[in-house]
């Protein structure tokens, strides 16, 4: 689990401890601008309110991505203020709508959780879209963003570790983009993937 927690106050009373002791306390720079930006995530913030029956599974998906990774925090919007995320559900598949990397729409869809699939683990894998993440079709169980591709008995809510590291990279330093993820402006239908399509569509791609 990743704790988010500053050790500036603990270097500034070692300091301390060493100067009563009569030893030169030295100031150690580094060791706290490491430590604040350890602690400095990218605050993401969601509104769930429109997500219905689903809430409780929009903010445990949220939580276990604030458990995966460091550099990223998901965070309920407060009362009055404007989300980077807007969770909705409704009665089509589930699907995310990028608008920048940690913005946009996620649809908690109930035809796929009709046909059993988790709802945390969609409600996590959608949320991954919007942190940048695409989707790996075919896939196993242990990849989140495989999807509905690893079936209905899958009900791993949990990124892997490349998956992890994807989205550390996305949002650590300057925050820029690398190649391969999820297109900005962009339809992503997700879960769908269990079904073959007869319109000649794309389960990702714009509208």
């Amino acid at each position: 689990m990743h704790v988010r927690t500053s050790t500036s106050g603990l270097a500034a009373a070692l300091a301390a401890t060493f100067a009563l002791m009569g030893g030169q306390a030295t100031a150690a720079p580094s060791a706290a601008a490491d430590a604040d930006g350890a602690a400095a995530a990218r605050v993401v913030t969601y509104d769930a309110s429109g997500s219905a029956e689903f809430r409780s599974a929009v903010d445990r998906g949220a939580a276990i991505w604030n458990e995966s990774v460091d550099a990223v925090e998901l965070r309920p919007a407060a009362a009055g203020q404007r989300a980077n995320i807007r969770v909705l559900a409704d009665n089509g598949w589930p699907r995310a709508i990028t608008t920048s990397l940690g913005n946009g729409t996620v649809y908690i869809g109930r035809q796929a959780v009709d046909e059993g699939h988790n709802t945390i683990r969609i409600s996590a894998h959608e949320l991954g879209h919007i942190l940048g993440l695409p989707d790996r079709k075919p896939g196993p169980c242990s990849s989140l963003m495989s999807g509905a591709s690893a079936g209905t008995t899958c009900t791993n809510a949990y990124p892997n570790a490349a998956e992890k590291a994807e989205v550390e990279g996305y949002f650590g330093g300057s925050f820029a983009r690398t190649s391969g993820a999820v297109p900005l402006n962009a339809l992503i239908m997700d879960w769908r993937a269990a079904r073959t399509p007869n319109d000649g569509s794309h389960d990702r791609g714009r509208p």
